[in-house]
């Protein structure tokens, strides 16, 4: 039997990257060495990077002909009660519209309801940015990523202390998880216990970009495997080291 996926809600865009020798100095003109267009945003990000390490993935998200598309709307609770919910095993959402994806939570909830354990949806959510808006997604996943911007606006200092901080936020038997860059990343289970994986930087810093996407998807690949939240925080932090060390994705394995 196909193995069920794992969907991924949320954005897709175009980034343009330019390619420097160095980081310009503030108000000075810099020559671009090279530019290249790639398919960007978390959501998008991730499913590229499950779909590298073998998993199946889907995404859902507002797609447009042509190569650039502007003023897209964010997929709404309607669009999303179209879906056959028994294909998928883990849905993870990228936190944008915050209350409308709460209503698409509900609807994952509900199928859940009438679901034999082995049967029922994960529900991850990613609370990157800080908007107010957001921070209502807290209590509905089973697994919870906040970032490390989330944290510091709350004024927490460290990956150890937001997950410490945040976890009343969390409903009962949730896992929360806060990556720090360099820093490496904490998590905590219904236990009490924080765990912690060092970073594990590239010989050369090439390109950052996705990396927190990247670290979400591993973790999320882990977890839905099987895998130990160390083992998954590990690996994480692992696969976003190689991805810092390559320009876009291919290469993440190697």
């Amino acid at each position: 039997m196909e193995q069920k996926r794992i969907l991924c809600v949320g954005l897709v865009c175009l980034d343009i990257i330019n390619v420097v020798d160095k980081f310009p100095e503030e108000d000075t003109d810099t020559r671009c060495v090279s530019q290249r267009w790639q398919r960007g945003g978390n959501a998008s990000n991730s499913c590229t990077v499950l779909s590298l390490l073998g998993a199946p993935c889907a995404f859902m998200g507002s797609l447009a002909a042509g190569p650039i598309a502007e003023n897209l709307p964010d997929v709404c609770a309607d669009d999303f009660s179209q879906l056959d919910l028994s294909q998928y095993r883990w849905i993870h959402f990228e936190g944008r519209n915050a209350d409308e994806q709460v209503k698409m939570i509900e609807q994952v909830k509900s199928y859940n309801a009438t679901q034999e354990e082995k049967n029922r949806i994960t529900i991850s959510v990613e609370i990157e940015k800080t908007r107010p808006s957001l921070y209502q997604l807290f209590p509905h996943g089973d697994v919870v990523f906040v970032s490390k911007d989330v944290a510091l606006h709350f004024g927490f200092q460290s990956a150890s202390s937001a997950v410490k901080g945040f976890y009343s936020q969390v409903k009962d038997g949730a896992v929360l998880i806060c990556a720090w860059a360099e820093k490496g990343a904490d998590a905590m289970g219904p236990d009490g216990t924080v765990v912690h994986s060092d970073a594990f930087p590239p010989e050369k810093l090439v390109d950052t970009l996705g990396a927190g996407d990247t670290f979400n998807a591993s973790v999320i690949y882990t977890l839905s495997n099987g895998g130990s939240l160390q083992e998954a925080l590990t690996f994480g932090c692992q696969i976003a080291g190689k991805k810092c060390g390559v320009h876009g994705y291919d290469g993440i394995l190697q």
